[in-house]
């Protein structure tokens, strides 16, 4: 055999975390900062309300949200089983995992989104690294976010975002893109400037497709705060993560249970929201 000589892709990216930790740690610390505090505000503002209130409130919200009886229903139940197998707690904290993962992910999502449909060359360089994020195990974003972040749910969140961003991206520069040319041509002829077409032409024909990528980033940032437990995410992952060190299947098969009802109310509200759209 010939013994071809490895190449040092590992080293050469193990070298570039390790210098970005040694020069920019100013920065992750303030982001460290600013997040555990929004974090423990919106836990804690969430704990204080009456588990009870909490389901009567959340089930009133889905029910206005979706325009659906049944969705406000189930739930009142699906919450109301997660408070009678002792898993409130570790809910709410997922539940707030999710809620600042994916608003950051939209945050930073929507406008490459739109940067992307507007730019080819921005296009050409996003779409490629979009494809690498969509197709890496979701296990390797816990790799960076350890000597950024430390063990804990910061490192959580950023792992989040960077696993659930892609769908919000693409489908924003797909609905952008879908936009009928003749409805463009159109808004040129009559004088509209760039800005004009988009906030009042693209932006409201691509808003199903927009919130279809919002409801994907959804659903990835649950499944990665999940997977996250390993690095100190607690919340319902947590319990799942614990059930399998002890092998307590019982307890493992209830956080499954518990994590399936908050995915399918988000999910089905989300849905209804977009229908709403078209």
């Amino acid at each position: 055999m010939i013994d071809i000589p490895k190449l040092p892709i590992g080293d050469f990216i193990e070298t570039f975390i390790n210098f970005l930790v040694e020069h920019f740690s100013f920065a992750t610390k303030a982001f460290s900062v600013v997040m555990e505090a929004g974090l423990e505000f919106l836990e804690d503002s969430m704990m204080a309300v009456p588990p009870l209130l909490f389901i009567l409130l959340a089930a009133g919200l889905t029910w206005y949200l979706s325009k659906k009886r049944g969705i406000g229903i189930f739930t009142a139940v699906g919450l109301a089983l997660i408070l009678n197998m002792g898993l409130w707690k570790a809910t709410i904290s997922t539940i707030a995992l999710v809620l600042i993962s994916t608003l950051i992910a939209i945050l930073i999502g929507v406008p490459l989104g739109i940067l992307s449909a507007m730019n080819k060359g921005v296009n050409r360089v996003v779409m490629p690294i979009l494809d690498v994020m969509q197709t890496m195990p979701a296990f390797v974003y816990l790799i960076p976010a350890i000597p950024f972040f430390g063990l804990g749910k910061v490192a959580a969140i950023f792992s989040t975002v960077i696993f659930a961003m892609p769908p919000s991206i693409r489908l924003t520069c797909l609905g952008i893109r879908q936009v009928p040319p003749e409805l463009v041509e159109c808004a040129e002829a009559f004088g509209s400037t760039r800005w004009q077409r988009l906030v009042k032409l693209e932006l409201p024909l691509a808003t199903n497709t927009i919130l279809a990528g919002v409801n994907q980033t959804v659903m990835l940032s649950l499944s990665m705060v999940v997977i996250a437990a390993m690095i100190g995410a607690k919340g319902l992952g947590g319990e799942v993560w614990k059930a399998i060190q002890r092998l307590q299947m019982g307890n493992g098969f209830e956080a499954g249970i518990g994590i399936v009802i908050v995915a399918m109310v988000l999910d089905r509200v989300l849905q209804q929201v977009g229908s709403r759209k078209k």
